[in-house]
């Protein structure tokens, strides 16, 4: 039997916040069983949603009025939103009722294989993004209004290239305290996160004479992209169990007459393999710089994120004067904030705020204020400690769920951070990748993130998987699609 039954939110099924003005059709084939409809219901309202005809915050009717607009029992319509809640496509809180969740729809110009995505991915799961849903709002708020009120006028103007002292000031404590930094407020430059950041000191180390930098060979090709725009060479270290081999190093040249030399390093969490660089390799990496007029450049991404250890301390912290420190808001608060920072050694801070002074600043001295409040306030703390047990526990729920769904699939990299490397098969990366986007689940493979000029790396089919990027409410049913798509 099949039935058809619409909706136009005309009866009792019309509440306030909702809009249902384009028929909801339910075709279900076979006995009209309770499954059957139920199913019938789930589906139809799950099209709607992704195709944008339910758009994000619409309050759908209670489980009592849309039963009687359709003529079928309470539970079933119950049953149905409960299955849309527990995949993320609807929130359901008490006193706020029913409502479609906070997520990006595609709207197709036209119908599109049903395999393939017609948008964006239903869930993400691709590395570099914390959960957004969870940003501090309030708190944000509390911050923001305190520093306006206490912001003195000259915080409209222009003012100094390194950003506010406000700021400079707290995260020089700031980054003592957390992560071993050796931080004067007049050496750190505040910049429009770690990219912003990057240009400026690729472009100093140009004018110095520099014509090479070494990185790793493993990263991210945006990074790689950034240093040779402004005309370097990127030079790819060999990378082990034990991270990147720096005692590769001493085979990296400036040019003559003395240049520097320069390596990119994510020490503390290697990215995207997830290991911290050997102690002993640290120190080379140290001692190689000490040496021969070389400069570290570190980025210490997600430094906050360490579950089963003590954090491993910055590197900066090993020689102030041969280390740039990186750092940005980006993992722990928001990369649309554009907040990062430079902890710079003495012989190259005043070329990089010159640079940056003949440069577009794009740090808005208001949001450098609210961030300074935060954090002396003690509500940056706060929010960490928070968002670590977060991402901590999701950790363990995907390693559950693996053990449980995919025991031949080893997650590696999992010590720290908001992403995993899913060791795969042989030969069975791309069908995976392939497999997810049919599943409208966004994923990388590990092939994506190696430098095309790499030393011979050992053969390796893998997933990086950001699981600190989906909204709590999603993050089940994301886990339930990565699962599906695993050998």
């Amino acid at each position: 039997m099949e039935e058809s039954w619409a909706t136009s939110g005309a009866g009792p099924g019309r509440e306030a916040g909702l809009d249902l003005g384009v028929d909801l059709h339910l075709e279900t084939a076979g006995e009209a069983t309770h499954s059957g409809v139920r199913k019938g219901l789930t589906d139809a309202l799950r099209e709607a949603v992704r195709g944008g005809r339910l758009p994000p915050g619409t309050r759908l009717p209670s489980s009592r009025s849309l039963a009687v607009d359709l003529g079928i029992a309470r539970n079933t319509v119950a049953d149905a939103y409960g299955d849309l809640v527990a995949e993320g496509w609807l929130t359901a809180r008490q006193g706020s009722g029913t409502r479609v969740a906070e997520r990006a729809v595609s709207r197709p110009a036209e119908p599109a294989p049903r395999r393939r995505a017609a948008g964006g991915p239903t869930y993400d799961l691709k590395p570099g993004t914390p959960d957004l849903a969870s940003f501090p709002r309030a708190a944000w708020l509390k911050a923001a209004r305190k520093a306006m009120t206490a912001a003195p006028n000259d915080a409209l103007g222009y003012g100094d290239p390194r950003g506010r002292i406000e700021l400079r000031t707290a995260l020089a404590d700031y980054l003592a305290r957390a992560r071993g930094v050796h931080a004067d407020p007049d050496r750190i430059v505040v910049c429009a996160g770690f990219a912003q950041g990057l240009a400026l000191l690729a472009g100093v180390l140009r004018a110095r004479g520099l014509r090479e930098m070494a990185v790793e060979s493993y990263g991210l090709d945006v990074h790689w992209n950034l240093v040779q725009r402004a005309g370097l060479r990127t030079r790819p270290l060999p990378f082990d169990e034990l991270g990147t081999s720096t005692g590769e190093l001493s085979t990296v040249s400036g040019t003559a007459s003395g240049a520097p030399k320069a390596v990119l390093l994510t020490p503390a969490h290697q990215f995207p393999m997830g290991v911290p660089l050997h102690p002993d390799r640290r120190a080379a990496a140290v001692d190689w710089a000490r040496r021969g007029n070389g400069l570290i450049l570190e980025d210490d991404y997600d430094g906050e994120f360490r579950y089963d250890r003590q954090p491993v301390g910055a590197l900066q912290g090993l020689d102030p004067d041969r280390v740039v420190y990186l750092g940005t808001a980006s993992k722990s608060l928001a990369p649309g904030l554009r907040l990062g920072w430079m902890v710079l050694p003495a012989p190259i801070a005043a070329e990089v705020v010159e640079a940056k002074g003949g440069a577009e600043w794009a740090c808005g001295a208001l949001d450098q204020l609210t961030l300074a409040e935060f954090i002396t306030s003690g509500a940056y703390d706060r929010h960490v400690r928070g968002a670590r047990l977060r991402y901590r526990r999701r950790r363990d729920q995907l390693i559950a769920a693996l053990a449980e769904r995919a025991p031949e699939v080893r997650a590696t990299g999992i010590a720290a951070g908001l992403h995993a490397v899913l060791e795969l098969p042989p030969g069975t990366e791309r069908t995976v990748v392939q497999a997810a986007s049919w599943q409208r689940l966004g994923v990388q493979g590990l092939a994506s993130f190696r430098h095309p000029a790499a030393p011979h790396l050992p053969e390796r089919d893998a997933l990086v998987v950001g699981y600190g990027t989906p909204p709590d409410h999603a993050w089940a049913g994301a886990l339930e699609a990565l699962c599906r798509v695993l050998p």
